[in-house]
């Protein structure tokens, strides 16, 4: 265990509404969502009213009257981030980026250049308002997990340092919904057994959480609570699988509403598998059920597949698969789709046609089949690049609902899985 707080967890503050606000001055100190039709993400000013994202756009508008809606910079959210990445580089190089906006640092071995973790929290707060225009909080603490908690409870624009000693103290007055992995379902849940604080969560048996919210849930909020995380700060490499997901509300369980999701997200996970030079084996999905529970199957093909198609009609498999184990779950609350197993796949390696095309011949990328996909797909990239990703596309992906909300916004949360 260390013996001082070493770990740092960094986040920019409302970081989609902050660089809005970078771009143009004259937001400032005004409350803005970006989007239209549905808020993609609020500024704090906005957040004072209630507004958040995924909200219906009419709704925050009631919320906030004096509300202004923005078109993203989608193109300026990455360039921006990354700067901010470059100012956590210099600090050390155990990186670990999570998201477009927050990152965990591991500053064991700086402690003895910039001094403890407090004074370097401060110099990357100061750096990245200095030289980059936005707020950034930062947590800082033994583990992962507590440097996390304390970069939510150091919002906005703050810094939070828990010392050895001082852990429970700081954990256990604190809502259950800051935990890792607790959403609003699990903390209703918990709060119906009168556990509404971390302090009253780790008390609570270990038996009786695992009943409550299923085996592997329970254990790890158990353990998160008890501060029990020996997880370290693992530096971004290369990716080893590449996935996305779709937050679905409450849907029914249906093939009109699957496949139209599913296309989406394989879409989003080939173009990017493709634009890497990148395909892969494993496809694994995760449907999560109206109730939370989440079940996923996975399934490893003979060949590295890329093709937006494909990957589409395998993970559509796999997924009802998953609904015919559990036919007593109608409805569902999200989907997901991550592929690994990669490999380089710089050109499309053909098969010369020597016999009859067997079942497979779809996924097999160099059949005659699977070439066609892959060169439809590699237009469409072409296209994409030239005009922007809304230029072209599937039609059952264009003209779903899901295209309500940017490719470029969606492209952006997405992460390595």
């Amino acid at each position: 265990m260390r013996p001082s707080p070493t770990i740092l967890h960094a986040d920019l503050d409302a970081f989609y509404a902050s660089v809005e606000q970078l771009l143009d001055p004259s937001l400032r100190g005004r409350p803005i969502a970006v989007g239209g039709g549905v808020v993609l993400a609020a500024s704090y000013e906005a957040k004072r009213y209630g507004v958040s994202g995924g909200m219906a756009g009419w709704r925050a508008k009631q919320l906030c009257p004096q509300l202004t809606f923005v078109h993203g910079h989608f193109s300026d959210y990455q360039r921006i981030a990354d700067r901010v990445m470059a100012v956590l580089d210099d600090f050390t190089p155990l990186v670990q980026r999570i998201s477009i906006d927050e990152a965990f640092l591991d500053v064991s071995g700086s402690v003895h250049l910039f001094g403890p973790a407090e004074v370097i929290g401060e110099q990357i707060r100061s750096r990245v308002r200095a030289e980059i225009g936005l707020p950034i909080s930062v947590g800082a603490a033994r583990t992962k997990h507590l440097a996390k908690v304390a970069s939510q409870v150091a919002k906005p624009d703050g810094m939070v340092v828990v010392h050895p000693g001082h852990e429970r103290a700081f954990l256990d007055p604190l809502p259950v919904g800051l935990i890792w992995g607790i959403g609003p379902v699990t903390q209703k849940k918990l709060a119906e057994r009168g556990i509404r604080t971390v302090g009253e969560l780790a008390a609570s048996p270990n038996d009786s959480l695992r009943a409550l919210l299923g085996q592997v849930l329970g254990a790890k909020v158990s353990a998160l609570a008890a501060n029990e995380d020996e997880r370290r700060v693992q530096p971004t490499g290369r990716a080893s699988s590449v996935g996305a997901q779709s937050a679905l509300g409450r849907r029914a369980a249906t093939p009109d509403v699957i496949r139209p999701v599913l296309g989406h997200l394989a879409d989003r996970v080939a173009g990017r598998l493709r634009a890497k030079h990148r395909a892969g084996r494993t496809v694994t999905v995760r449907v999560r059920f109206a109730n939370m529970r989440a079940v996923t199957r996975s399934r490893t093909l003979p060949f590295a597949i890329a093709t937006t198609l494909t990957l589409t009609e395998v993970a559509e498999a796999l997924v009802h698969s998953a609904l015919s184990d559990h036919a007593g779950e109608r409805h569902i609350s999200l989907l997901a789709i991550s592929v690994s197993n990669l490999v380089d796949q710089p050109v499309l390696q053909l098969e010369l046609p020597l016999a009859p095309a067997p079942p497979d011949d779809a996924i097999r990328p160099g059949s005659r089949l699977g070439a066609t996909r892959w060169a439809v797909d590699q237009s469409v990239d072409a296209v994409r690049r030239r005009f922007g990703h809304a230029a072209v596309g599937y039609a059952s992906i264009v003209l779903s609902e899901h295209a309500s909300v940017p490719d470029a916004f969606r492209e952006l949360a997405e992460h390595e899985l």
